[in-house]
């Protein structure tokens, strides 16, 4: 087969940033060790791209959700310093896990259950404090099940550790309360946001992911988070219009004057969403070039009066400061990174 040619859709990963983020991350830490969630390839930026420099960087423990996540992640790190949030939903997830020595994080009775049947070993367990998500009960923390595990690392999860809400404190005192009665080589409390929160969250290990690869959870972040991901599109074609013409599906923008617009291989299968089109501009060097009518599945148009000197095949960035494009879009800065699409190399 030949070479692909070149894209039209790029994504540059600043891995000096990546690297300063999780160190960064590590210190605010302090006696803890941060680890690094790479679920979701790497939180959209690639887990080839993302492990290696993390693993440069310091971290030792990798989390990912899926089993079907593990093999890429293991391509680069050991198989003793991953595991998976999901836990054994079966007992082929058991088996791979005994093959292959990820962890399976533990999440409910019937899960511990199914590994200590697959001859158990060295696992995690997540433990509810408040989330309602995945997690045993604190009152099962007795259960024989989960008193026969072998338990490396005992977890739980903040649901709103991006606030300053009073939750924060209730999880960690239902979190302190199940410790005491489960024997763990390490626990772990604090997402991003939480170790933000204070030594008081972080115990022996963080679990960073989205301030990672630049996002700002919490104010406290502020200025120790550098972005990671420089997304740019390449101009398909240039366009002139007359007054009275429409752009897009829908005619949603009418030129009121004749104009000089760009077509962009850019639009939502790419992670672009619609939601981000109306008042946005994608950028060339300083200058904005508004976007006109409906974001497409892959293309975008528009206007190209701040920079007359653009031409066919020219690229234009994608603004991805992740605090500033949430507000922007009214999408989080997790559906922003995760929503990269595939097309972009």
């Amino acid at each position: 087969m030949p070479d692909l040619p070149p894209p039209t859709l790029r994504v540059r990963i600043d891995k000096a940033a990546l690297t300063a983020n999780w160190r960064a991350l590590d210190a605010m830490s302090g006696q803890a060790k941060a680890g690094a969630a790479v679920k979701a390839d790497g939180y959209g930026l690639g887990v080839d791209r993302v492990v290696p420099v993390l693993r440069d960087a310091g971290a030792e423990d990798f989390f990912v959700a899926h089993w079907c996540e593990a093999l890429a992640v293991l391509a680069h790190i050991p198989a003793s310093q991953l595991s998976v949030l999901h836990g054994p939903l079966s007992a082929e997830d058991a088996r791979f896990a005994r093959a292959t020595g990820v962890r399976p994080v533990i999440n409910s009775l019937h899960q511990a259950r199914l590994w200590l049947e697959s001859g158990g070993g060295l696992c995690d367990l997540m433990v509810d404090t408040g989330i309602n998500r995945l997690g045993i009960s604190p009152h099962e923390a007795s259960d024989p099940l989960i008193t026969r595990l072998e338990i490396d690392t005992l977890m739980s999860h903040l649901a709103s550790a991006d606030e300053d809400s009073p939750m924060n404190a209730r999880q960690l005192a239902a979190f302190r309360q199940v410790l005491q009665n489960v024997p763990a080589r390490r626990l772990s409390l604090a997402n991003s946001a939480g170790i933000a929160l204070g030594s008081d969250y972080a115990f022996d290990l963080t679990r960073p992911g989205l301030a990672l690869y630049g996002g700002v959870p919490r104010s406290e972040l502020d200025g120790a988070i550098a972005q990671v991901a420089y997304p740019q599109a390449a101009i398909l074609q240039l366009r002139n219009l007359s007054a009275g013409d429409s752009v897009g599906y829908n005619a949603m923008f009418t030129a009121s004057r004749p104009m000089r617009v760009a077509v962009v291989s850019l639009g939502y299968a790419d992670g672009f969403l619609r939601c981000r089109g109306p008042g946005a501009a994608l950028l060339h060097g300083e200058s904005k070039l508004p976007i006109l009518g409906r974001v497409s599945m892959d293309m975008i148009v528009v206007d190209c009066a701040n920079a007359p000197e653009l031409r066919e095949g020219d690229w234009l960035d994608v603004a991805q400061h992740l605090p500033d494009a949430a507000r922007e879009s009214g999408l989080s800065q997790y559906e922003l990174l995760t929503l990269t699409g595939r097309r972009f190399r």
